[in-house]
């Protein structure tokens, strides 16, 4: 990425969209975070057919999509199975939103994308009344982390190290970049 920002936009995912969600999500390098291709796209297929309240989109660098992102509710999940295995949970507002994201092309990583796209949304979510936006990288992904941090996250410091094998991260705006 150059100096000056790029044009990011989102649109929500659509069946259209899946074969491009496939091939991304067969890269190593989405492989390695986000798991089996099949599993998670039918994870997004449940998401675009109402049977998951998580909102998929593409995001898109002028015009073209280059990755996904996701956000889901925290309310959604502080139920008993999920605290279950994230008790960490209970101890965020029942209205933040989490974000997930990563770059479809391997030859766009490390260029910026990744970070102007979580700026980007993130200043789509405020703009729809969220205010709490978490993010939970796995500690070990640093890319990511330093992305997220470049937006503005922050490292929730009564959680660290009590959330198992995430990393979990909040935007602060005073923070970003």
């Amino acid at each position: 990425m150059q100096n000056s920002q790029p044009e990011i936009a989102f649109r929500p995912v659509e069946r259209e969209d899946y074969e491009t969600l496939r091939g991304w999500l067969n890269q190593p390098h989405m492989r390695e975070w986000w798991g089996d291709p099949e599993e998670e796209l039918g994870f997004i297929r449940d998401m675009v057919e109402g049977r998951d309240t998580t909102r998929p989109f593409l995001f898109m660098l002028d015009g073209r999509p280059i990755g996904y992102i996701q956000y889901w509710f925290i309310g959604h999940h502080q139920n008993e199975e999920w605290i279950k295995d994230n008790p960490w949970l209970t101890e965020l507002p029942s209205d933040a939103v989490g974000v997930d994201l990563s770059i479809g092309d391997p030859a766009l990583l490390s260029k910026g994308y990744g970070s102007a796209a979580v700026t980007a949304f993130v200043a789509r979510l405020i703009g729809e009344g969220h205010r709490t936006i978490i993010i939970d990288p796995e500690p070990t992904n640093h890319r990511a982390i330093r992305a997220y941090e470049k937006a503005g996250f922050r490292t929730i410091p009564h959680l660290e190290g009590r959330t198992g094998d995430t990393l979990l991260m909040e935007y602060v705006p005073d923070f970003a970049a």
